[in-house]
């Protein structure tokens, strides 16, 4: 039995940020049906490297039921009232405005259920002079500022997954978790709001403290630590690139004495406490550059391994998916089982089973059928 099960989850979402905090809440075996356009999830035409489908989609998407509806049709708009007034959890990431438009304003939802949890998320939040503003995941990196402090010396960069749009689903998803929690204690539900913005720029405190408070601006380091050194990229004899992060003293004296050749470095001027390395970096990158130059890389991780230094090989999608450590799922699609990488937590004593991506409108006639009828005894919210 799943931990949410008996839960009903009613999603009106599209793209990233939405079906990231749902398909989470469907792993734990809620139920969770996906509103979509008639057309579908725009997500669902990302791309079709996916057996045909999307990539974000299957990933996303996994044991939800899928029904299409046109909210601008009042039949459309009733059906969705129906489940609403069952439903435990409200999940929407229309445009700023779209849902009130329709209404189902969050207040007016709570005020007539008053259990229910709502969650609505957006680019900026309901307040503030740009909470009109249409917001996509690479402009809130850029907006928050996390495009500032990634990339190169010369040159700002996206990171490469849709961070914003991620981390904007699990806050949501943290955030209707407690919601629930604290539900069984009060009765009452809550309204929640995330915006990709603040959950970004939550994400960016560590180098806003540094600049407000200490006047320490990080800058585009590439594959360097903005405040710690060395830790970083360097390249070995054979040409493959090995990453180290040395995090204390003891082990720079470790790294200086037994990878280096050259214990008396650990108390030098320029060299002994991290503060000294970050100002005297260069120095210390090419030290630690022409030890790694002399040894191929799988020489240089024995020395590592055998001082207590961390490390890590510089992969890319093919290491990946031979990575030693990698578990993996499978989840069927309408086009066939897929392979996926299984999510981070691992729950001792429990083998998690995931659902189905769902084909557009796969449940439209049962779901039609089941909240146009009275809602059976001992339905709804739990």
């Amino acid at each position: 039995m799943g931990d949410l099960e008996g839960l009903l989850v009613v999603s009106v979402e599209q793209a990233v940020a939405a079906p990231y905090a749902s398909g989470r809440l469907a792993d734990a075996g809620a139920r969770v049906v996906k509103v979509e356009r008639p057309e579908g999830d725009f997500a669902r035409r990302y791309d079709a490297h996916v057996n045909g489908g999307s990539a974000y989609f299957v990933w996303l998407n996994r044991g939800k039921q899928s029904l299409a509806l046109d909210l601008k049709q009042d039949g459309d708009r009733a059906l969705l009232g129906a489940m609403l007034a069952r439903a435990d959890v409200f999940i929407q990431n229309l445009a700023p405005g779209a849902v009130e438009r329709m209404g189902f304003a969050p207040a007016a939802l709570r005020r007539a259920h008053p259990r229910l949890v709502t969650c609505s998320i957006s680019g900026y939040g309901s307040t503030g002079p740009w909470r009109e503003q249409k917001a996509y995941d690479l402009l809130i990196q850029a907006e928050s500022g996390l495009c500032a402090v990634t990339g190169t010396p010369d040159t700002p960069s996206r990171v490469g997954v849709s961070v914003c749009d991620i981390a904007a689903g699990m806050t949501a998803h943290q955030a209707i978790l407690q919601a629930l929690y604290a539900r069984e204690r009060s009765g009452a539900g809550r309204a929640i709001e995330v915006s990709l913005f603040h959950a970004m720029a939550d994400w960016m405190n560590v180098p806003f403290l540094q600049h407000r408070y200490g006047g320490a601006t990080p800058g585009r380091v590439g594959l360097k630590h903005p405040s710690i050194a060395p830790y970083g990229a360097f390249a070995c004899a054979d040409g493959k690139a090995l990453l180290i992060a040395v995090q204390n003293e003891r082990e720079w004296q470790r790294l200086c004495a037994d990878v280096l050749g050259r214990p008396e470095l650990a108390t030098a001027e320029g060299f002994a406490g991290n503060a000294a390395r970050v100002a005297n970096r260069a120095a210390v990158d090419g030290l630690v550059a022409a030890a790694f130059a002399e040894r191929a890389r799988e020489e240089v991780i024995a020395l590592l391994a055998a001082a207590g230094i961390a490390y890590g090989r510089l992969s890319d999608l093919d290491d990946l998916e031979a990575h030693p450590q990698n578990r993996f799922i499978q989840v069927a699609t309408e086009n066939g089982p897929v392979e996926l990488l299984a999510p981070g937590a691992v729950v001792a004593g429990r083998s998690e089973r995931y659902g189905a991506v769902p084909a557009l409108d796969e449940h439209g006639a049962a779901l039609r059928a089941e909240f146009a009828a009275p809602p059976p005894a001992g339905s709804g919210r739990t």
